[in-house]
């Protein structure tokens, strides 16, 4: 969606990552991670695809210990890392998310509860709730041997819960390339709150993180 477009649509509160009105989603208890992360000291970065990025950046940047959320792109080529081309569907991108957390406040295993919790449902294929393609697939591209034990692990636990009763689809994708995404969508949540969408779809998962992890939860959301 062009940026003038997208103004006009949200002028008039039209929906834009949605084609149809939809009710929110469910969430799930999640567990705690039987495998925990050992992380070294400083900063981290971890990438998460679940759907349109507003939700998924809105949830993360409302999480105590992460101090960056970028809405973007992951997965193709750096000439179709635009809102118009992802959003046909073709280019093997995701949505994304790229999150820089201190694992001495939150550790990875614990925004992997959080993710399948709230945020993405791990039984869709190639899409979520409402918005239909393969740039809406759930997956996670974990950025070092530690997150790639930790994922494998969790989404292993998950899988023997049988949680969704129904089989899970989640990807564990190889980093690439993250392309950020168009200004207007970073900040998104925050800077649209009455937003149709949003209203709809995404504040109704901030709820649940707030609700169901208060020792996690930050009210102020973290702006880039």
């Amino acid at each position: 969606m062009r940026a003038p477009v997208l103004a006009a649509m949200l002028a008039v509160g039209i929906a834009v990552c949605v084609p149809q009105a939809a009710q929110a989603e469910s969430v799930m208890a999640t567990p705690e991670a039987a495998v925990k992360a050992q992380e070294t000291p400083g900063k981290k970065v971890a990438i998460f695809a679940g759907g349109c990025f507003w939700g998924v950046e809105g949830v993360f940047s409302h999480l105590k210990g992460v101090t960056s959320v970028v809405s973007g792109y992951h997965g193709g080529a750096k000439k179709d890392a635009t809102y118009d081309v992802v959003g046909e569907g073709r280019t093997g991108h995701a949505e994304a998310v790229r999150v820089t957390y201190d694992p001495a406040k939150i550790r990875y295993d614990q925004l992997l509860r959080v993710f399948f919790a709230v945020i993405t449902d791990p039984t869709q294929l190639n899409y979520q709730g409402p918005d239909h393609g393969t740039q809406y697939r759930n997956a996670l591209v974990p950025m070092d041997k530690e997150q790639v034990r930790v994922a494998a692990g969790y989404l292993a636990q998950l899988k023997r819960l049988d949680l969704w009763k129904k089989p899970i689809v989640t990807a564990v994708e190889p980093y690439k390339v993250f392309y950020p995404a168009e200004g207007y969508h970073q900040d998104f949540m925050v800077n649209n709150p009455d937003h149709g969408y949003i209203r709809r779809w995404d504040q109704p998962k901030v709820n649940a993180l707030k609700r169901m992890f208060p020792d996690l939860y930050k009210p102020m959301f973290t702006r880039n």
